[in-house]
């Protein structure tokens, strides 16, 4: 059976691309060249399927939602508040797989941010 070999993409709709892309890139540090194109550091990718009735995604209108990993979460919320951004206050941990928090982004797509152990 021939098998997917990782992420290619994740493409957003928005009422101001160019604006999101900006917000990503000095909000986040997702540095993506003028085709989009980001070299992710290597690390592990969750493939996750959840109840269509969740409130996990945040709104109920959002069917997918983006995790990233990061280093240091706590500096992370920190920049993000600093910068204005609409962070959730809340964090959680789960044992034996990290801290995770969340932010969303001006477009209104809650974004996961994750600290692995």
């Amino acid at each position: 059976m021939e098998r997917v070999t990782g992420i290619g993409g994740y493409f957003l709709r928005a009422a101001d691309p160019a604006a999101l892309n900006t917000w990503y890139r000095d909000c986040l540090g997702l540095d993506a060249d003028e085709n989009g194109l980001w070299q992710q550091g290597a690390g592990p990718t969750v493939f996750a399927t959840f109840e269509s009735g969740t409130d996990y995604f945040g709104s109920r209108s959002q069917q997918v939602m983006l995790n990233f990993r990061v280093s240091d979460l706590e500096a992370m919320l920190a920049q993000l508040r600093a910068r204005g951004a609409d962070v959730a206050e809340e964090t959680q941990e789960m044992a034996g797989v990290g801290r995770f928090g969340w932010v969303t982004d001006p477009e209104g797509n809650r974004i996961e941010l994750w600290q692995p152990v």
